[in-house]
């Protein structure tokens, strides 16, 4: 039977890939479902969502995703499938930062100097969570050049001085397209989709890592070394035509504002191809040619967006049944939720609940 997969939660990357993780997604966000760590263990990612080879989703009952897709390719992906892929380009993770992120970019699919097995990513966060006077960095400051970034970056000055932050709130959108420097701040809690070439390694490049060293064990030392760092990489791939321009900057960000959950059940496209719907262009201008996004939220009955592709949708807050009679899945709050393209547009009921749909657009 075609029905929505409900996908293990506790997907995480390993503390020394994440140094900068928190303890939020274990002690909050995924409380209520029992997993075995404990107290105070720091999750910087779950992978919420994974068909790669590298830290692949599973179902329930074990099964990996990458198989099921693989085994009904047309019904699971849609215009994927069409496009003759066997897997999907979607990648969604929750991301929660204990720590300022590095400061980064990723290049373009065709950017020069990639070798054959290697790609680069577009990205998007939207914040479920911060704490006060939380904030991220995108691009640099008005005015900063890329002479201003190398020679600071020579003199292993403290960059942070040339970077622009922007303070967040509970609904903030921010599309990453490639070339563009970003790092999560500390203190940010987000749903993070990434569009990756399934059959191709995605590159991040870091600038800067805010001059930190830790130990094998990824826990901050004096004594330990710095992570990698790729600065001539990024240095070459920045946009620097657009990497200080503010109002370039801002088309990337959306605010939304955080949904009332006693309201009566809706779904507001959140970015996509067209910018995400009349209502959401007026609000945001956020667009995106390689992601889709919707936010299902409040009580009562909303309709998950019947995008022919597959879809996620990751409960925040609240409860959600996705689907109707012997199909219909549970989705409770710290849940991810893979919903067959074949599905097409889901009712879903809502009990107070605050969800992010995300998909690839094809």
């Amino acid at each position: 039977m075609l029905r929505p997969l409900q996908l293990r939660p506790d997907n995480f990357t390993p503390p020394d890939r994440t140094p900068w993780g928190g303890t939020r997604l274990l002690a909050v966000d995924k409380a209520g479902l029992e997993l075995a760590y404990p107290a105070g263990t720091k999750v910087g990612e779950s992978w919420e969502l994974s068909a790669g080879v590298e830290l692949p989703s599973r179902t329930l009952n074990g099964e990996l995703l990458a198989d099921v897709l693989a085994r009904y390719p047309k019904a699971m992906l849609g215009e994927e499938a069409e496009r003759g892929r066997l897997t999907s380009a979607l990648l969604v993770k929750w991301l929660d930062a204990g720590d300022d992120l590095s400061l980064q970019l990723h290049p373009t699919d065709d950017a020069r100097g990639l070798a054959p097995d290697e790609a680069g990513k577009v990205e998007a966060w939207y914040v479920v969570a911060h704490e006060p006077g939380a904030c991220i960095h995108l691009g640099f400051r008005p005015g900063v050049s890329e002479r201003d970034v190398r020679l600071a970056l020579e003199h292993g000055d403290d960059l942070s001085g040339l970077m622009a932050q922007r303070p967040v709130a509970v609904g903030d959108l921010f599309v990453l397209e490639p070339g563009t420097p970003h790092a999560v701040g500390r203190g940010v809690t987000l749903i993070e989709p990434q569009h990756v070439d399934p059959k191709k390694r995605a590159l991040t490049y870091r600038y800067w890592d805010w001059n930190r060293r830790y130990d094998a064990q990824g826990k901050p030392s004096p004594s330990g070394s710095p992570r990698a760092l790729h600065v001539a990489e990024a240095l070459q791939h920045t946009r620097w035509d657009r990497a200080s321009d503010a109002a370039w900057l801002d088309g990337c960000c959306g605010r939304y504002g955080a949904p009332d959950l006693d309201a009566s059940a809706s779904t507001l496209e959140l970015c996509g191809p067209t910018g995400g719907g009349t209502a959401a262009r007026e609000r945001s201008g956020v667009s995106s040619s390689h992601l889709r996004m919707a936010r299902m939220s409040g009580t009562g009955i909303a309709v998950l967006p019947g995008w022919h592709t597959l879809r996620s949708v990751t409960v925040v807050e609240g409860r959600a049944i996705i689907g109707t009679g012997a199909s219909a899945v549970e989705a409770k709050r710290g849940t991810t939720i893979a919903v067959p393209a074949g599905c097409g547009a889901l009712p879903c009921k809502l009990e107070r609940a605050h969800a992010i749909v995300c998909a690839v657009a094809c």
